[in-house]
């Protein structure tokens, strides 16, 4: 099983549950933990290969599928019938997925720094990725794509941050990760042809340049239940480049989308 934390509420009784991207692990959430717990039950998890999850490595390849049945397990081990989700970078996606095959299990879905459609760059790379994964140094190759998607000075603590977290993949967990490019374009196209009829929040930053723009044409597609607001002076990472307007967003919106409602305010710590 993932190696997984959780923080339980005294009184309250619903769950957040917070999914990292690829290279990264729980250590990203640590501007969240303490306002989060603060107001709900918090679920915090290592994906495969990442953080303190290393001994679930498999010779297996992955899916998207396998990831998220991953992170059912470990809800349905500690008893949690239904969590709103937060997922950043390529969490969004599996968060998604969690949303497509478990819907009745989640409450509401925020997606930060979005990952909804490859623009051509981003293909690029992962094509140079693709043929170069084998040969390359992995630490190498993802502080390349780092310094890509995070480029500005401004970047710099979510960039370092990710990149210390990835030093503690190997070198194959990297590549089996890295092949779940391969599936990433038809599932998300699947995703935009289909309606999310469940609560979702699209949190990004303004500087996320390789992201940002489809994720606007996409809400503007959206059912009125998605919602999309933009941070400032902030890149991909949002929860890091900007915490204390990630947390008052994301707060804001568990509330108005939980099933017993909060009181009329909500415990904000900085």
């Amino acid at each position: 099983m993932l190696s997984h934390t959780t923080y339980k509420h005294p009184s309250a009784t619903e769950w957040v549950t917070f999914v990292h991207g690829a290279g990264g692990s729980a250590a990203i959430w640590f501007k969240q933990i303490k306002v989060f717990k603060a107001n709900y039950n918090v679920l915090l998890l290592d994906l495969r290969g990442h953080g303190n999850s290393k001994d679930i490595e498999t010779n297996e390849a992955y899916t998207f599928s396998i990831i998220a049945n991953d992170i059912i397990e470990v809800l349905d081990d500690n008893n949690i019938a239904q969590s709103h989700f937060v997922g950043i970078s390529l969490g969004t996606i599996i968060i998604r997925q969690i949303a497509a095959s478990n819907p009745n299990r989640v409450a509401s879905l925020t997606m930060a720094g979005a990952i909804m459609k490859l623009n051509i760059r981003s293909q690029i790379l992962m094509r140079l990725g693709m043929i170069s994964k084998s040969f390359i140094p992995y630490l190498l190759l993802y502080k390349f794509f780092a310094y890509i998607i995070m480029p500005r000075k401004n970047h710099r603590n979510a960039r370092l941050l990710f990149i210390n977290e990835a030093k503690k993949l190997s070198q194959q967990e990297f590549i089996k990760w890295f092949r779940l490019s391969t599936e990433v374009n038809p599932l998300l196209r699947e995703f935009r042809n289909t309606s999310l009829h469940l609560p979702c929040l699209y949190i990004m930053g303004n500087e996320d340049a390789m992201f940002l723009p489809s994720i606007k044409k996409l809400v503007a597609t959206q059912p009125q239940n998605s919602k999309l607001v933009i941070a400032n002076h902030c890149g991909h990472v949002v929860n890091i480049d900007q915490p204390d307007y990630f947390n008052k967003k994301v707060l804001a919106f568990i509330k108005v989308h939980s099933t017993v409602q909060l009181g009329a305010r909500l415990t904000i710590i900085t």
